[in-house]
């Protein structure tokens, strides 16, 4: 007998995953770079400013060995060569309070401010080119991934499953272009770029043409269509499936190219249904669709050593339930399931085992 996974289950092994971290593809910028670069210089001018406040305040400490007299130019010069260290010695504190003040004050806000500028230095300069040296290397390892472009609702459902699945969160890339969504999908280990993924440039960043497949869920129909055409141009051969939610708009994502098109409209309106006829079908279907459940369907090639016997007599030991062959489809209950050929793909149902779980 098969026991049923508790319901918490799936939550509690995305937990644990959550807990694995992985170098992403790309942080989204909190910020622009231009504000960054604007705030940490406001900030060192406020402290030059606030330095010069103090020593035109103090000034009366202070000695001018050319003329005898401090001006505001003067101050102006002094706090200058004060916080660049440089110091000619022209103009030199000599009352206690003024050598108190530039020990005390004016020492600490001048390692601040160098801080500032090694920071920012370091931040534009060395961490930015360390970054693109290391999104190269990730970009030169990405074979045989997941893209998901569109890290909404479905979205993050599907990477979640994918992930509960089996499939290493290191070999999922998340495209969207909203911070937060990165930041969660970043949380689940799977590497991250903020791009808007209608652009050829930034599918190729991802090696679109390397992928195993893509999962489109942009939120709107006519962006998600978009999405499809653009990979379907970069890469003719790859998988597709992209969820829309307008009926009429899945003929159109077919012709744009996506192999699979999901309604989730459609398939809340079948669970529907399937309520209304018996109290266990929906849950069933839903059993089905989620790899916690005690059962899961698996699509796969036929093996060597089942071609020439029938489809109820699988060699994984699961119920064979469809055969796709040159373009159609049977079921079980047809002729052509009484012998399986070569290149068949079948469709079958699996319990799930507790290694699987």
């Amino acid at each position: 007998m098969w026991g049923r996974l508790p319901r918490n289950h799936g939550r509690r092994h995305r937990t644990a995953n959550r807990t694995q971290r992985f170098q992403p593809l790309r942080r989204a910028l909190k910020v622009p770079v231009w504000a960054d670069l604007f705030i940490r210089l406001g900030l060192a001018l406020s402290l030059v400013f606030l330095v010069i406040m103090i020593h035109w305040w103090d000034r009366e400490g202070l000695v001018d060995n050319l003329d005898g007299e401090v001006s505001f130019l003067d101050v102006v010069y002094f706090t200058m060569i004060s916080i660049t260290t440089t110091g000619f010695g022209d103009i030199a504190p000599i009352s206690d309070r003024a050598r108190l003040v530039e020990a005390v004050i004016v020492t600490p806000i001048r390692f601040a401010v160098i801080f500032i500028f090694v920071g920012a230095a370091y931040h534009f300069i060395i961490r930015r080119s360390w970054e693109k040296w290391r999104m190269a290397r990730i970009q030169e390892k990405l074979s045989d991934h997941v893209v998901v472009l569109g890290f909404g609702v479905s979205g993050s459902e599907a990477v979640n499953e994918l992930i509960e699945r089996g499939t290493d969160p290191s070999d999922i890339v998340v495209m969207d272009t909203r911070e937060e969504r990165l930041a969660e999908a970043e949380t689940l280990g799977c590497n991250v770029m903020a791009a808007d993924a209608t652009r050829d440039e930034s599918l190729m960043a991802v090696r679109i043409t390397e992928a195993q497949t893509v999962l489109v869920s942009a939120g709107r129909d006519d962006a998600s269509i978009l999405i499809v055409l653009t990979v379907r141009h970069l890469a003719p051969k790859l998988p597709i499936s992209v969820v829309v939610r307008a009926a009429d708009n899945e003929v159109l994502a077919r012709q744009a190219g996506a192999d699979n098109v999901i309604n989730p409209v459609r398939f809340t309106g079948l669970l529907l249904a399937g309520s209304a006829q018996g109290t266990h079908i929906a849950e069933y279907m839903a059993d089905l669709a989620s790899v916690t459940g005690r059962v899961h369907l698996i699509e796969r090639a036929v093996l060597p050593e089942e071609i020439g016997k029938p489809l109820d007599q699988l060699a994984t030991g699961g119920r064979g339930l469809r055969i796709y062959r040159n373009g159609g489809a049977c079921g079980f209950w047809e002729d052509e399931a009484g012998t399986l050929r070569a290149g068949d793909i079948i469709v079958e149902i699996r319990p799930t085992t507790d290694s699987e779980s």
